[in-house]
């Protein structure tokens, strides 16, 4: 007999849940709600120019921890680190817990300015966030 990962789906009243649904009250406040303050070891730094011309290709280097080198260890490690303009997200980078450093560059080009936003999520609590104004001339 062979056993197998089976995604369950529960259909009550029209409606489609996963079979997961309602175990986000599992987590606690810590691991849903991002955290925007200063942690020298957590909190993403946001390279990336002040302005851009609209359409033309430009790096982002993100590198978690603004104030001091984030951990790669297999108990302490950032899971992946995303990059958003305004609410949109561009892109997002899954770490290795010990292979991998916790900075990347991400290429990108945009057709208006907003909020650069990085988000790096350690393994351990909710996502850490940082934010960049970035304007985008014709």
């Amino acid at each position: 007999m062979t056993f197998g990962l089976l995604l369950a789906v529960v259909i009550a009243d029209r409606m489609i849940k996963p079979a997961w649904s309602g175990q986000e009250e599992q987590f606690t406040p810590e691991f849903k709600d991002l955290r925007t303050s200063m942690d020298a070891k957590h909190t993403p730094k946001i390279a990336a120019p002040d302005s851009v011309k609209r359409g033309q290709w430009f790096d982002v280097t993100v590198d978690v921890g603004a104030g001091g080198e984030h951990p790669s260890l297999s108990e302490h490690f950032i899971r992946y680190i995303a990059l958003y303009i305004n609410t949109a997200e561009i892109a997002r980078v899954y770490l290795h817990p010990v292979y991998s450093y916790p900075k990347v560059t991400f290429r990108i080009a945009l057709d208006g300015g907003g909020s650069l936003r990085a988000i790096a999520e350690p393994n351990h609590s909710a996502g850490w966030e940082a934010s960049k104004k970035i304007t985008v001339v014709p």
